[in-house]
């Protein structure tokens, strides 16, 4: 028998992950079933079914995917010298994460919060890949304050948090009110930015 690719098996993993969250964008989590993904992703029950055990390791797989991305980038930023300022890293990175996912991505954002209430497992998955990103955007903003660009005195971890939450709430309101341009974040931050170089003029 001729071995598979790693290639080929990345493609049908691939695959699987895109059917099943345009399933879940669409339909929510628990209205879909595999049978769903099974259509969606145009494949047999044993070709997904060897990848995937059920919806829980999907929906898993889709945010610890995410999350990576996430970090990734933001390592990346930080070994630039000096990296973007936060207003066009954030906006960047937003536009790059929603514009790779299906329409209404952000809804299903929403949806894995609500599960993390009561799924402990993905709780854990979720709680694991925000430690990523944060470590990852602390790595920035020490960065930044060893450039001369942000305070030294205020603790990096706590911009960290306050630029993830800024991520999550433009994501939750993409949920909630409807599309919104990335370029709204990038203004609205900004014009913080912009608060003490008015005053000093």
């Amino acid at each position: 028998m001729a071995r598979v690719s790693q290639e080929h098996l990345d493609a049908r993993r691939r695959q699987i992950l895109d059917g099943a969250a345009r399933c879940f964008t669409r339909n929510g989590f628990h209205a879909t079933s595999m049978q769903d993904v099974l259509r969606e992703a145009d494949l047999s029950a044993g070709a997904v079914y060897r990848y995937f055990r059920g919806k829980e390791e999907l929906i898993g797989a889709i945010v610890t995917e995410v999350l990576d991305s996430l970090r990734d980038t933001f390592e990346t930023a930080a070994r630039q010298s000096p990296p973007p300022p936060p207003d066009e890293l954030l906006a960047a990175v937003m536009s790059e994460v929603l514009g790779a996912r299906p329409d209404g991505f952000p809804g299903l954002i929403i949806q894995v919060w609500t599960e993390t209430l009561r799924n402990e497992e993905l709780a854990a998955v979720l709680k694991g890949g925000f430690v990523k990103v944060r470590e990852a955007w602390v790595k920035i903003v020490h960065v930044y304050q060893d450039a001369g660009s942000m305070d030294p005195g205020v603790p990096a971890e706590d911009v960290a948090r306050v630029m993830i939450a800024t991520a999550q709430g433009f994501a939750a309101q993409q949920a909630l009110f409807g599309e919104v341009s990335v370029d709204v974040l990038r203004n609205g931050l900004r014009g913080l930015m912009s608060m003490d170089a008015q005053r000093a003029s």
